[in-house]
C-alpha cells in the first residue's frame, strides 16, 4: 500500500487498515476528516460527532477482526467513520437520501453493521446478548460495546451494565466521552465521569508509567508491546482508588482515561484489553467535532445538522416561516409568565423541542432529565400529583420509550401530565428509527389520555393553551417537524374538547383529516371540486375524544367517508372513526388514507408521502373512485 496523502482511496475495508503505521493512521484520520465534512455538507447529517470519533474508529478496526469480532455501537450518530472504513466510502454523498445509506447503523445494510442502532443505550444489552450467544456456541471472538457518556444515562445501559458485570463472561464496553450527547449531559453520571477527566494524578501517572517504561532495556517487538500494555495498567493502579471506583465496584475492569485522539494509545490499550477476561470499561475521553474548527467550537449545533457551507460552516435555513416548535414554545413562555406551577422537563432534547427558550426564562422550573424518558414521565407523574403542571416535551419517536410509565404511572391515575410530541408523523432523513408514525396508534388506546393535533402553528398556541388549562387528566398534543401553511383564519381559535371543525361543506363526500392530514384534505377537496365533486372537509383536532356528532351527521350526509392522517393506520385515526361509525350503526364506505402498516424508509417527506400515497392528488383518486359515475345534474362525470 501506497503511503501519503491519498491514503482514504485505497481503504476498501478493515483489513486495508492493518498495515498501516501510526503515522499513516493520522494522515488517514485528516483525510477522513475532511472526506466526511465534505459529504455531510452536501446531505446534512451528524457531524460533529462522528468527527469525534475518528482515531477511535481506526484502532477498533486496526486491533480488532470485525466482523467476526463484534462491535456494537449505541444510537449510531458517531458511525459515519465506521461506513467509510467498511466499504462504503464511495457511498457516502448518499447518506440519508432516499434510497441511499442510512445515518445510523443497519443490519441489512452491510455485514459490518451487526445491530441496528438509532435510539441511545441500547448497545451494552444488544452486546451481552452477542457475548452470550458466543459462549453458547464455543465462540473465542471479541464483543465490544460502544456508548457515548450521554448514552450512558438511559436506564437501559445501566441495566445492561448490571448484568454484564455479574455474569461474568467476555464483554468490552467502551465509553466515549465528550461531555455532551446532543446537548450537554446532565445528572450524577456526568458530574462523576467530569472528576475522572479533570483527575490530576492520572496526568501523573501517565508520565510516571512512560518514564518506567523509558527505563526497560530495549529488546524484541515483543518486550516493547508489552511494555506498552504496562503502561496503561501502570496508569491505571497508579491513579487515585476512587478513580472508577464507580464501574470497579459494579464488577468492571476499569481501564482509563484514555486520549481518544491518540491513536497509538489508543492501539496499545486495545491491544492489550483483547487478552483480559470478564467485563472491562475503557474509558475514552474525545472532542466532539474534533478537528473541524466550527464544530469543535459548537459542537451542540453541528451535532445534527442540515446543508451547510463546509467552509465556514454557514447553514441554509430548515423552516421558512414559524416553527411548530417555536410556536409551542413561545406560547408556553407566555404562559409560563403569569403561572408559577408550569414545569417544563425535556430528555436531553432542549434545542430540538424549544424547552432551551423556556429554560432560559425560568431555569428553576426547567428539568433536563438526561437520555431517561421513562424518568421524565413519572418524575412529571409526581409534580402532577401534587398539583403542579409539568408540560413533557419529547420526541414522537423517543417518548415509546416510557410507554408503561405513561400507562401506570399517568393515565392509570388521571394525572394532569401534558404530553408535547415534536416530530409527529414522517420526519425524513432519519428514517424508520425517528419517524413519529406510531404515536396516535399507541396512545389511543390508552384510557384517560387525550390526543390532539393541530392542523397549523396557530391551531398549535391555541392548543398549548388549552392544554395547560386542561386539569382532568394527561393530554398529548402531537405535531410534525417544521413548519406549514397557516390554515386558521380566526386571530385565536377557540379550542373545545372533543370538539371538530367544519372547514368547508358539500355532499359528495366527506374528508376528516387529522393534523397534518387537514392540508391535504384541503388541497384534495380543491382538486375535487375541479370535477365537480363536492367535498365536506373536516378538521377533526382531537383524535380521542372524537368529535361523536359532527363526524356522524357527515357520514349520514355525505355516504362516503375518507380519514387523512399523518400516522399509521392500523389503530390510528381512521380506525377510531370506523369503530365509531360501525358502534352508531351508521354503514358507509370509509377508506383510510395514512401510513401503511411498515416501517418507512430515509428520504424527504414529500417523497416519501408521495410513495405511501399521503398526497392530495392520491386522496383525490380515492374519492373519485368512491364517488362513482355521477348522476346527470349538471356536474362533469368522473
Amino acid at each position: 500500500m501506497e503511503s501519503g496523502t491519498n491514503l482514504l482511496s485505497q481503504i476498501n475495508s478493515p483489513a486495508d487498515l492493518k498495515p498501516l503505521n501510526v503515522e499513516q493512521l493520522r494522515s488517514l484520520a485528516e483525510e477522513i476528516r475532511v472526506y466526511l465534512t465534505e459529504c455531510v455538507s452536501k446531505t446534512g447529517g451528524h457531524l460533529a460527532p462522528s468527527l469525534g470519533v475518528v482515531e477511535l474508529t481506526l484502532a477498533l478496526h486496526k486491533v480488532y477482526d470485525l466482523p467476526k469480532d463484534k462491535l456494537i455501537w449505541d444510537v449510531g450518530h458517531q458511525a459515519y467513520v465506521h461506513k467509510i472504513l467498511t466499504g462504503r466510502r464511495d457511498q457516502l454523498p448518499t447518506i440519508r437520501q432516499h434510497g441511499g445509506l442510512s445515518g445510523f447503523l443497519r443490519i441489512d445494510e452491510s455485514p459490518y453493521d451487526l445491530y441496528g442502532a438509532g435510539h441511545a443505550s441500547t448497545s451494552i444489552s444488544a452486546a451481552m446478548g452477542f457475548a452470550k450467544a458466543r459462549d453458547f456456541r464455543g465462540g473465542k471472538e471479541s464483543v465490544l460495546a460502544l456508548i457515548g457518556d450521554g448514552a450512558l444515562t438511559g436506564g437501559l445501559a445501566l441495566e445492561g451494565m448490571n448484568n454484564a458485570a455479574d455474569d461474568g463472561t467476555n464483554i468490552t464496553v467502551i465509553l466515549n466521552d465528550n461531555e455532551m450527547s446532543i446537548a450537554e449531559n446532565v445528572g450524577a453520571l456526568a458530574t462523576y465521569l467530569s472528576k475522572l477527566r479533570m483527575e490530576p494524578m492520572y496526568q501523573f501517572a501517565e508520565s510516571t508509567a512512560k518514564g518506567v517504561i523509558k527505563g526497560l532495556p530495549l529488546g524484541s517487538g515483543l518486550i516493547t508491546k508489552a511494555a506498552r500494555a504496562a503502561k496503561h495498567t501502570a496508569t491505571h493502579f497508579a491513579t487515585p482508588a476512587h478513580t472508577g471506583l464507580l464501574f470497579e465496584e459494579m464488577g468492571f475492569h476499569y481501564i482509563g482515561p484514555i486520549d481518544g485522539h491518540n491513536v497509538e494509545a489508543l492501539i496499545d490499550v486495545f491491544n492489550h484489553v483483547k487478552k483480559m477476561k470478564g467485563a472491562v470499561l475503557v474509558h475514552v475521553l474525545t472532542v466532539k467535532g474534533k478537528g473541524i474548527p466550527y464544530a469543535e467550537a459548537d459542537s451542540r449545533t453541528y451535532h445534527g445538522l442540515s446543508k451547510f457551507s463546509p467552509d465556514d460552516g454557514k447553514m441554509e435555513s430548515k423552516t421558512v416561516g414559524v416553527s411548530y416548535t417555536s410556536a409551542f414554545a413561545d406560547t408556553l413562555c407566555d404562559l409560563s409568565e403569569t403561572d408559577d406551577k408550569i414545569i417544563g422537563i425535556t430528555a436531553a432534547m432542549p434545542d430540538g423541542t424549544g424547552l432551551n427558550k423556556f429554560a432560559k426564562l425560568h431555569p428553576e422550573r426547567y428539568f433536563d432529565v438526561g437520555i431517561a424518558e421513562q424518568h421524565a414521565v413519572t418524575f412529571a407523574a409526581g409534580l402532577a400529583a401534587e398539583n403542579f403542571k409539568p408540560v413533557v416535551a419529547i420526541y414522537s419517536t423517543f417518548l415509546q420509550r416510557a410507554y408503561d410509565q405513561i400507562v401506570h404511572d399517568v393515565a392509570l391515575q388521571h394525572l394532569p401530565v401534558r404530553f408535547f410530541l415534536d416530530r409527529g408523523g414522517l420526519v425524513g432523513d432519519d428514517g424508520g428509527t425517528h419517524h413519529g408514525v406510531l404515536d396516535l396508534a399507541y396512545l389511543r388506546c390508552v384510557p384517560n389520555m387525550v390526543i390532539a393535533a393541530p392542523k397549523d402553528t396557530d391551531e398549535l398556541r391555541a392548543m398549548t393553551r388549552f392544554a395547560l388549562a386542561y386539569s382532568a387528566g394527561p393530554i398529548a398534543v402531537r405535531y410534525p417537524r417544521g413548519g406549514a401553511r397557516q390554515l386558521t383564519h380566526e386571530d385565536s381559535p377557540e379550542i373545545i374538547l372533543g370538539k371538530a371543525e367544519i372547514l368547508q361543506d358539500g355532499d359528495d363526500i366527506a374528508l376528516i383529516g387529522l393534523g397534518a392530514g387537514v392540508e391535504i384534505a384541503l388541497d384534495a377537496a380543491a382538486l375535487l371540486a375541479d370535477c365537480g365533486v363536492r367535498a365536506t372537509v373536516v378538521n377533526a383536532r382531537f383524535c380521542k375524544p372524537l368529535d361523536a356528532e359532527t363526524i356522524l351527521d357527515v357520514a349520514r350526509r355525505c355516504g362516503r367517508v375518507i380519514t387523512i392522517e399523518d400516522g399509521v393506520t392500523p389503530g390510528g385515526f381512521g380506525s377510531g372513526v370506523l369503530e365509531l361509525l360501525a358502534d352508531n350503526g351508521v354503514m358507509v364506505p370509509v377508506a383510510r388514507i395514512g401510513l401503511p402498516d411498515e416501517f418507512i424508509e430515509h428520504g424527504p417527506v414529500p417523497l416519501l408521502r408521495e410513495i405511501v400515497g399521503l398526497t392530495a392528488p392520491a386522496v383525490a383518486a380515492k374519492a373519485r373512485e368512491m364517488v362513482g359515475t355521477r348522476r346527470e345534474s349538471g356536474y362533469a362525470a368522473v
